[in-house]
């Protein structure tokens, strides 16, 4: 069997990582169009994933959110996204780099997309978490 020297295996990760980018990055600068919403999952302990101590004890492993009706200050960057979210009547802010995501629907369109994010991962540096 050939190897693959180029590589489309990331090629076509980052190409579908760019969609979820272009999406969030519309619903920052315009909000969401008609019934449109997403769920977004991602590794709790993903390199630079920020979360309240709270909430990486609740989910230890893995977080979905909701972005529909009741988000704010949403900030796409390049590599990462943030947004404030209230969870139990809380507010929190989280912050969640592009390559912890593990899925992301839309279910109204519908349009789901899902990643291999074994990358994200780091076993030497602890989860980064924000003050609770």
């Amino acid at each position: 069997m050939a190897t693959d020297h180029i590589r489309y295996d990331v090629l076509a990760r980052d190409a579908l990582r760019g969609v979820l980018r272009r999406v969030l990055s519309d619903a920052a600068e315009h909000g969401l169009p008609g019934e449109h919403h997403f769920y977004i999952t991602f590794l709790s302990h993903g390199d630079g994933v920020k979360l309240s101590s709270r909430l990486l004890a609740q989910y230890p492993e893995e977080m979905t959110i909701i972005l529909q009706h009741q988000f704010w200050d949403l900030v796409v960057t390049e590599d990462r996204f943030e947004v404030g979210l209230s969870f139990g009547g809380i507010p929190e802010r989280l912050t969640v780099p592009f390559a912890a995501v593990t899925r992301f629907l839309d279910p109204s369109a519908p349009f789901d997309l899902r990643f291999d994010v074994s990358d994200a991962l780091s076993e030497e540096a602890p989860p980064a978490t924000a003050p609770a």
